[in-house]
């Protein structure tokens, strides 16, 4: 290989590229799914020391302001990073100018994967480790839908004149991720409308179990969800268990149940 041909390579001109496809469009918390990793070699042989794909998801935190000039406490609020799962290729290998290779990957998507509404996002970073040279990497925004759990909850609020307003992923304590996805419900008809102002949920999933938290609203709050203020320091009253066996119907049934029980 010539010198000119390896020092553009390792500015990343002409390099390999690596692109990774999803065999579904839409992903499901608890599922196994599918990729093909598609790198497609440069114009020049390269060493490609690994393949690296990365689940994952963003959050927010409130964090002090130390560039306030001003006394006191402040807060703002910044995107945090979390990789949900990865995956690695075991093995190192050299890619040929205009060759492609193809890799079959599965990723079990976790339980607690953030559902991609309203602010939450979830996407796939690949990447190339190549040796004295820039590392290609590739991004895809994902789609991923609740569990059918999940789902038949949501559905059977809907039913009941429940609207979701609001979606947000926020720093959290106490439980195995950094955050808690909050979900925020105003009824616009049906029996909730006129007794509650807003409902906000947070939802923990595992293999066995969901388990719900929930807030009642009758009055105007701040901009700040009384969940994510509520959860760190273990405040919260309501709270139910759903075995996972359960159908999605009757688990919305139950927590309908439970909501006109405890308001």
């Amino acid at each position: 290989m010539s010198f000119i041909k390896k020092t553009l390579a390792s500015f990343g001109i002409g390099s390999a590229k690596v692109d990774s496809v999803l065999q579904q469009e839409v992903l499901y918390p608890g599922q196994t799914v599918k990729f093909t990793v598609h790198v497609y070699g440069g114009s020049s042989a390269q060493d490609i020391d690994n393949i690296e794909l990365k689940l994952c998801c963003r959050y927010v935190e409130e964090v002090s302001d130390d560039s306030s000039k001003q006394s006191g406490d402040r807060k703002r609020k910044v995107h945090q990073t979390y990789v949900l799962a990865d995956w690695s290729l075991p093995y190192s290998f050299t890619i040929q100018p205009g060759e492609t290779r193809d890799f079959a990957v599965e990723l079990d998507v976790p339980w607690n994967t953030p559902v991609t509404i309203g602010d939450a996002k979830v996407w796939l970073e690949t990447g190339l480790d190549i040796a004295m040279a820039l590392d290609p990497t590739d991004k895809d925004i994902l789609t991923v839908r609740p569990d059918p759990l999940m789902d038949g909850i949501f559905s059977e609020l809907e039913e009941q004149g429940l609207r979701l307003r609001q979606v947000e992923c926020e720093a959290a304590k106490g439980f195995a991720l950094p955050f808690v996805q909050e979900f925020e419900f105003v009824p616009t008809t049906g029996p909730f409308h006129g007794r509650w102002r807003e409902l906000e949920i947070v939802a923990y999933r595992d293999k066995d179990s969901l388990q719900m938290w929930f807030e009642i609203d009758r009055y105007q709050r701040g901009a700040t969800g009384m969940l994510a203020s509520l959860l760190g320091i273990g405040e919260l009253k309501r709270q139910m268990t759903i075995a996972s066996g359960e159908s999605p119907q009757e688990a919305g049934i139950r927590v309908l149940e439970y909501l006109d029980s405890h308001s």
